[in-house]
């Protein structure tokens, strides 16, 4: 499918939950700890690719990711791959991710609502509830506003959402800030995920600005649950080994980590709930744990 290349590609794998399609690689962000870092250039092969595989999928698959790059940048090229998961896959939970801003177009926005797929659901980051730190993050000024302003459009087309927070040393100064801003601003979304630093892309790059020992936000990460929670909002924790969560947030607990990138440590084989937990990204084994992974007795 696509140009001509002298590899083979796993498109798809149907014995996994985590299949994503990857559509393109450009970004207007340039996110601290992005893990696929943004390309220039045209890549337009990967969106037809994408909707060949669609095609091919069996109507059976439960869920689907779309990821980038950017996926709104494509545009209409979006719009129609959209358009073709709902009739393909009518039954298929479909999860794009996008930092939000296109959806601040009503124009764009209308047409994304228009497809009328009712198991589509945008993912979206917000950071924190300062501006300033938020546009750091993503190295893309202004972007906290276009962001908040896609999400309040989608919702007034009564579209899916989900808010995502990733936790690290430039995000859990101001949890507690960003849970409030989130229940009394957007308590109309309809998922936020509070979700652990992958290390990988740019994370290794910049882990001396990103990094902190998940056991030392747990109190920030409770409060946060519990904030959301207290709300009436759906929250959950993904990415994260259970033994670093606050007791008080082990109703958000998920095991999220793609299979293909997820492994436990030797300290985990004693775990009388190792079955309950999500273990750690493999990058992560690699890279840098939390120092407090203990097992349950």
């Amino acid at each position: 499918i696509g140009m001509p290349r002298r590899t083979i590609s796993t498109l798809f794998r149907a014995r996994s939950r985590h299949n994503t399609l990857l559509v393109t690689e450009q970004c207007n962000h340039y996110c601290l700890m992005c893990s696929q870092p943004p390309k220039r250039g045209s890549d337009r092969w990967l969106v037809e690719d994408a909707q060949e595989v669609v095609r091919m999928l069996p109507s059976s698959v439960e869920s689907l990711g779309i990821s980038g790059g950017e996926p709104t940048l494509l545009g209409d090229d979006l719009i129609e791959l959209l358009r073709l998961t709902r009739s393909h896959l009518p039954n298929t939970s479909v999860d794009l991710l996008s930092n939000g801003r296109r959806f601040s177009d009503h124009g764009f926005c209308r047409s994304y609502a228009a497809i009328g797929h009712s198991r589509l659901t945008v993912g979206i980051p917000l950071y924190s509830d300062d501006p300033a730190r938020h546009d750091y993050v993503v190295q893309a000024k202004g972007a906290f506003d276009e962001t908040v302003r896609g999400i309040l459009n989608l919702k007034r087309y009564r579209q899916r959402v989900e808010v995502r927070v990733v936790l690290h040393a430039q995000t859990t100064p101001r949890l507690v800030e960003t849970a409030h801003f989130i229940a009394r601003n957007l308590l109309f979304v309809d998922h936020v995920a509070l979700m652990g630093l992958e290390m990988t892309g740019f994370t290794l790059a910049n882990l001396d600005t990103l990094w902190i020992d998940p056991y030392d936000y747990q109190r920030k990460l409770g409060e946060a649950v519990d904030i959301l929670q207290s709300a009436g909002m759906l929250v959950s924790i993904y990415n994260l080994p259970l033994c670093v969560i606050p007791t008080s947030a082990s109703s958000a607990y998920r095991k999220s980590i793609s299979d293909w990138k997820n492994e436990y440590v030797a300290a985990c084989e004693p775990c009388a709930r190792k079955s309950d937990c999500g273990g750690f990204f493999s990058s992560a084994v690699k890279t840098r744990l939390s120092s407090h992974i203990l097992p349950f007795q």
